[in-house]
């Protein structure tokens, strides 16, 4: 089974959907994107998860982000679900969720962990970039829901250091001081952060959030 790291080239897949036939690269466009995994359908901590997903959907739009649920469930089984999570959560799946049941896409993303089930998919998410590159691995166990909040945080950071020469500090929410990378000197800095920097140590150095007014 193939690991999947960092930095690498996100594997290009066609498959079955519940809004059709797909290919991943197609879908994503020039834009970013999250492939979410989840152990199966008809579970609790799964619906509540594809439910914040839809409620979430607006805000991945803004960023432009694509989502992609995945199980390794059927058509079938994913559309009845469907059914549950509008109902108990109060909302509408509005993204396309991937029917697996052959587990070629699983184990093209190692989403399969043997020790935790020799049949159905971690909780595992993935963050694409634009170059089709893997951005962000996150895997959870299966008794503990993803925070969405975070994964936004993850999302707003990536994409404000993909095109500015910043890093972003612990705890760091979008709006806050940024870190400027060591690479950059201080008069580099000057031209780059018109706003200023604060420089607590050589290496360490805040500046206001670059692409804010």
């Amino acid at each position: 089974m193939p690991t999947i790291r960092l930095g690498d080239v996100a594997p290009n897949f066609r498959a079955k959907t519940t809004e059709g036939d797909l290919d991943f690269y197609d879908y994503l466009g020039d834009g970013w994107g999250i492939l979410f995994s989840h152990p199966a359908d008809y579970t609790p901590v799964c619906t509540t998860e594809l439910g914040t997903t839809a409620k979430y959907k607006s805000e991945f739009d803004k960023r432009n982000v694509k989502v992609l649920a995945l199980s390794v469930d059927g058509l079938d089984s994913h559309f009845d679900w469907i059914k549950d999570i509008n109902e108990t959560q109060s909302t509408t799946v509005n993204f396309p969720i991937i029917a697996d049941e052959d587990k070629t896409i699983s184990r093209l993303y190692d989403m399969i962990h043997p020790n935790a089930s020799q049949t159905a998919t971690v909780r595992s998410v993935y963050v694409v970039g634009p170059d089709k590159t893997i951005k962000l691995i996150i895997t959870y166990p299966a008794s503990t829901g993803r925070n969405f909040d975070e994964l936004l945080r993850v999302i707003d950071s990536l994409q404000l250091t993909a095109y500015h020469k910043v890093a972003t500090p612990a705890n760091w929410k979008n709006g806050e001081d940024v870190v400027i990378t060591p690479a950059v000197n201080n008069e580099q800095a000057k031209d780059l952060f018109p706003k200023g920097f604060k420089e607590l140590k050589p290496y360490l150095r805040l500046t206001p959030q670059p692409n804010l007014d």
